[in-house]
């Protein structure tokens, strides 16, 4: 019988839905490496646009991802 190895296989459902959820901060993470790429294959300068690019996508990654929560009282009945 033919069985696939792990990393040939197509991720499941499970793992489309684990992707989704974090594609915003793979998303920023992509846009921080071109920023840092076209600033490293440029003229041979390093202008001050392409330092603001590399900071600000370096920010975005460092933004905090939001997930919504659900509340809970302590010491009486759940919200």
């Amino acid at each position: 019988m033919f069985s696939m190895a792990d990393d040939e296989r197509e991720p499941s459902a499970e793992e489309l839905a684990e992707i989704e959820q974090e594609w915003p901060q793979i998303a920023r993470g992509l846009a921080a490496l071109d920023a840092e790429i076209r600033s490293m294959t440029g003229s041979g300068q390093v202008d001050e646009l392409a330092v603001r690019r590399v900071r600000r996508a370096g920010r975005q990654v460092l933004r905090p991802v939001r997930v919504p929560v659900r509340r809970v009282r302590f010491g009486g009945d759940a919200a």
